[in-house]
């Protein structure tokens, strides 16, 4: 008896046999590359809280003042190309409601230009393309993929040094669960800055080279787990200056408790985590669970129409057909 294969089957067969190998490629190949820094970005996140400041009109420190802090981010797009690195601009204002709104950032009452420049897959700094400053550690403007429940060096700007944020749980932001890291910064020294004797504490002289220290009371960040976009952030700055030498701070230029993301912020890096971190989970495992499950299927039904096959009419059904004359 000859079997004849029919065409469905074999169609079946190779559709499940590719679906299988698409699978894997999907999970190891696809996924990893889509996992990558843009370089067309262009962000606003805004900080408000409260705070003492020093008014330079006064000539003292002010409590209670309403703090504003800016951050806009956008990519360089030739520079990003030409490297093949992740460039991004980053501009800082620190402003109270007498500075806002400025039609001059610089008008702020601080204002902080920079390049962060990252290899695009792994986040770690890439020192090319006139970054500004030296960046160091794992996360600034966010974490890299695939965040793990271990603690990370995130660049504090103001300190010019990595922190150490440790891992303490999850915490949902506008009903979204991310990775919650904390951290604090000693009272450190950053600088000097020349001023009047008179701000530190000496009257006598009329230029000062005083002691810039900078502390931190608490830097929190919540993460989206599988993107590394930070989707809430707080920090606790403290800005003072000391007389050379001193043990004391003679004044301080800025101390609150607690500046955190806008509600406004918050949502807005809320939503592009849900969209970026679902087209990563799509990549990464629905399509290659449907593809792998689908393709067994296809594979199974297939090689059981193949065993099966089918009788040529054209032949005899048995070699014992019996002859009539």
């Amino acid at each position: 008896m000859r079997r004849k294969f029919s065409p469905v089957s074999l169609i079946l067969v190779g559709l499940g046999t590719f679906l299988l190998v698409l699978a894997p490629m999907l999970v190891w190949y696809v996924e990893p590359r889509a996992a990558v820094n843009p370089i067309d970005i262009d962000t606003t996140a805004v900080y408000t809280g409260t705070g003492s400041v020093f008014d330079v009109g006064k000539v003292e420190t002010v409590p209670g003042r309403s703090i504003t802090v800016t951050q806009v981010v956008r990519g360089d797009v030739a520079d990003s190309e030409r490297s093949g690195k992740a460039v991004w601009d980053v501009t800082t204002t620190v402003d109270t409601d007498t500075s806002l709104p400025a039609a001059d950032p610089h008008d702020a009452l601080e204002f902080t230009p920079g390049r962060w420049v990252t290899d695009r897959r792994s986040n770690e700094p890439a020192h090319c393309c006139q970054e500004s400053p030296y960046y160091e550690g794992e996360a600034y403007l966010k974490f890299p993929f695939d965040v793990q429940k271990r603690a990370y060096r995130w660049w504090d700007n103001s300190l010019g040094a990595p922190v150490t944020l440790r891992y303490e749980g999850v915490r949902k932001i506008r009903g979204y669960e991310g990775y919650r890291f904390t951290g604090t910064v000693p009272a450190t020294r950053t600088g000097t800055r020349l001023v009047p004797g008179a701000i530190v504490g000496e009257p006598q002289r009329s230029q000062v080279l005083a002691e810039e220290w900078y502390a931190n009371h608490l830097i929190e960040l919540v993460v989206d787990q599988r993107t590394g976009r930070v989707i809430y952030a707080q920090v606790g700055p403290r800005k003072t200056l000391r007389a050379p030498g001193a043990e004391k701070d003679a004044v301080v230029l800025l101390d609150s408790r607690k500046l955190a993301f806008t509600a406004a912020t918050q949502r807005d890096q809320v939503e592009q985590a849900k969209t970026e971190s679902g087209q990563l989970r799509l990549l990464g495992e629905t399509l290659p669970i449907g593809a792998g499950v689908l393709g067994c299927v296809l594979a199974l039904v297939g090689a059981v129409l193949l065993v099966r096959g089918r009788r040529d009419p054209g032949s005899p059904e048995s070699p014992h057909t019996s002859l009539t004359m």
